[in-house]
């Protein structure tokens, strides 16, 4: 595929200060993974200047290989039994109002790393009482046993991203199903928690797509969207189809919020924790 150059709205610099290398320093220090570097999201140098990170469970190597994302994969190493512990003193030493957590998937685990799951959220919120709680989560293959441990710890928002339109979801997830990740939604959004999922574009989706995704996600009972640009983080990944212009990010936003979405984060830039802190 001929490669696409990238514009000029999607160039970004990165800009540190003492917050940057505060929340560097923390997230070394304490053997943390942040979707922050492995996703190399185009946004750190902005999230964490402003003290905040996107923190990843369950170590650093997913056992999916989905052709969108960076994350190591292969055999993952045994969980960190001191990780909910690193995670949730880290948060109070960064003095998070709002804190986000996700993981890679466990499927070499028989419960996909659902226990895991639930003592750190059950920790954070120990040690961070007035923290509240975004958690983007895995399928867990669509087994509402496991998601149970999640919503039994009731974070303030569960998220669990579409990724991309029905029709693309075989050719960019390994193992994900579209109708599974619509189910996940619905069952998080039927205990009455606040249900958020993200996409991304320029992979070859339609418009018709897109809105269908719309409107499958709030059948689902989801009320928050992010929408944001797929950029190719390596040459293994899947290439870029092509790149979205803001204006058209903007529309998506228009048509979600009058389609009934309570909140839509829509623009080049956006990926799923963006200004999560504003979803409460």
């Amino acid at each position: 595929m001929t490669y696409i150059k990238k514009p000029e709205w999607l160039k970004t610099q990165l800009h540190s200060n003492p917050n940057y290398t505060k929340v560097h320093g923390l997230v070394k220090q304490n053997g943390l993974h942040t979707i922050c570097t492995s996703g190399r999201c185009p946004n750190i140098s902005e999230c964490w200047n402003k003290g905040t990170a996107t923190f990843m469970i369950a170590g650093e190597i997913c056992t999916r290989s989905c052709r969108f994302c960076n994350t190591l994969t292969g055999v993952p190493l045994p969980l960190d039994s001191n990780e909910p512990a690193k995670v949730a003193e880290s948060i109070r030493i960064m003095g998070l109002k709002h804190a986000v957590v996700t993981s890679v998937d466990r499927d070499d685990l028989d419960d996909h790393g659902a226990t895991h799951w639930a003592e750190t959220i059950r920790t954070i919120k120990t040690v961070n009482p007035a923290t509240t709680l975004e958690v983007l989560i895995p399928d867990f293959e669509g087994n509402t046993s496991l998601i149970d441990f999640i919503i039994n710890e009731k974070p303030n928002i569960i998220s669990h991203n579409l990724e991309t339109v029905r029709r693309l979801t075989p050719l960019i997830r390994t193992k994900a199903k579209y109708n599974t990740s619509l189910s996940v939604l619905e069952y998080v959004a039927a205990k009455g928690i606040v249900t958020k999922t993200g996409i991304m574009l320029g992979l070859g989706e339609t418009e018709d797509e897109v809105l269908t995704l719309m409107d499958d996600a709030l059948e689902s009972g989801c009320s928050i969207l992010t929408i944001g640009q797929y950029m190719q983080p390596s040459r293994k990944n899947i290439a870029v189809t092509e790149y979205i212009h803001p204006s058209k990010f903007e529309e998506y936003k228009q048509i979600g919020l009058s389609k009934g979405f309570r909140i839509v984060e829509s623009a080049p830039l956006v990926r799923s924790s963006y200004c999560a802190e504003n979803h409460i």
